[in-house]
């Protein structure tokens, strides 16, 4: 393991890892709570390691659940890499490609399993997965797996593995389901937090711009050519909106590159894998990538659309500022703040305990007039001209008559 760590150039614990191998190597149950971006893959992974009985005829010895298939990939190759000089196999299984060459990969043997749960619930289910040797289950990022709906196939999961196995859950934070999830599957979980008070760190500087949502993109463009960001992930909300982004974008800029939960997984690796060696410099998101993906060359991060919810607030600007091999961690995150989307700003900064700095270009006006009111706007959404003499407008059709029995006209029927 040491000279693993050195290969790694691993040289010294994060704060994380300091607490938790020791403990995870001791065999109690744990629940960590720190931020992405210090090391928790490794500060599972080596007690992990360390108590394997290299024998692959004994199934299963470890399983890792995660929320994404990006971040299987990425926790197989954590394993893969602290495992060097081992005659140890570790098998990620997820779902978006061929279930057959999984199967075959666990019918030759593996020590550790690392899936998303609904791939790890088929594989069970076929019986091509055997928990009966396990001795240890992970549950990293578990506020995501639950937010994104996946609890019912962990709690089938864990119905299924040996009451004597040790547990690890792993969370950015620890919301109540969280709670009642541990009190229920684990055994008197001893409880770490190595989040620092200051959610969002020091090292990371926090902007954010007003601007209208017809006008994001001029600004977005402006924003590039400024910073010239030697990485970047630029944040949308919505699936379509991320495609629409990455598509105006490319026309203009090359390295771009676009990813969401549906596109193909041979794309969404072709894309990741673009992105870790540096061909691909921007790539526009959605929170796919959110959540525990480790490129340390990300120098921007760009809120394009507000977060919904604080915590991802949280996780989408932790994927700059990672550490570094030398303890340090620099980046800058920018946040696009619409006119109404005022309280959501000042919730993500309660959320945080610190003020962002407002940032604008003097050249460029991010917000146009106010719209008026929905009936003064023409049909295509803007202001409609007035002309004192034109004729008044038709009034609107009365409703359909509802029939005896509540049942509208016929063809209201068919249209429905």
């Amino acid at each position: 393991m040491l000279e693993s760590l050195e290969k790694a150039e691993y040289q010294a614990p994060t704060p994380v890892q300091a607490g938790l191998i020791p403990r995870a190597l001791a065999g109690v149950d744990v629940m960590g709570q720190a931020r992405t971006g210090t090391g928790k893959t490794a500060a599972f992974a080596i007690p992990i390691l360390e108590r394997l009985a290299l024998d692959s005829r004994l199934g299963p010895q470890a399983l890792v659940m995660v929320p994404t298939r990006e971040l299987a990939v990425q926790v197989r190759g954590e394993f893969v890499k602290l495992a060097h000089g081992r005659r140890m196999h570790t098998v990620a299984v997820y779902g978006g490609k061929p279930i057959r060459g999984q199967i075959e990969k666990l019918q030759r043997g593996a020590e550790v399993v690392v899936g998303t749960p609904g791939r790890v619930l088929d594989h069970l289910s076929r019986g091509t997965l055997k928990l009966e040797n396990l001795k240890c289950v992970v549950l990293d990022e578990a506020d995501r797996m639950l937010d994104i709906g996946f609890r019912p196939d962990i709690e089938k999961i864990l119905r299924r593995c040996p009451r004597d196995r040790q547990t690890l859950l792993l969370s950015a934070t620890v919301p109540p389901p969280v709670e009642r999830l541990a009190q229920r599957y684990m055994q008197n979980p001893e409880s770490m937090n190595f989040s620092p008070k200051e959610i969002s760190g020091d090292t990371i500087e926090q902007f954010y711009f007003t601007v209208g949502a017809d006008r994001k993109f001029g600004l977005l463009e402006r924003l590039l050519a400024r910073e010239q960001p030697k990485q970047a992930i630029v944040f949308c909300r919505t699936k379509r909106g991320t495609d629409k982004v990455g598509l105006r974008l490319s026309k203009r800029l090359k390295e771009v590159g676009c990813i969401h939960g549906d596109l193909p997984q041979s794309g969404r690796d072709r894309v990741m894998a673009g992105f870790r060696d540096g061909s691909i410099r921007i790539l526009v998101a959605t929170d796919v990538v959110g959540r525990g993906i480790d490129v340390s060359g990300i120098s921007h991060i760009i809120n394009y659309d507000i977060p919904q919810f604080c915590d991802d607030y949280v996780h989408r600007v932790g994927r700059t500022g990672r550490m570094s091999k030398q303890g340090i961690a620099e980046g800058v995150a920018y946040t696009f703040v619409t006119p109404e989307e005022g309280s959501e700003l000042t919730k993500i900064e309660m959320r945080i305990n610190r003020m962002l700095k407002r940032d604008e270009f003097p050249d460029y006006e991010a917000v146009g007039q106010p719209l008026p009111p929905p009936s003064q706007r023409g049909p295509d959404g803007t202001a409609a001209t007035f002309d004192p003499n034109a004729p008044p407008a038709a009034p609107k059709p009365p409703p359909p008559q509802i029939r005896a029995g509540g049942r509208g006209p016929r063809r209201i029927r068919r249209a429905l």
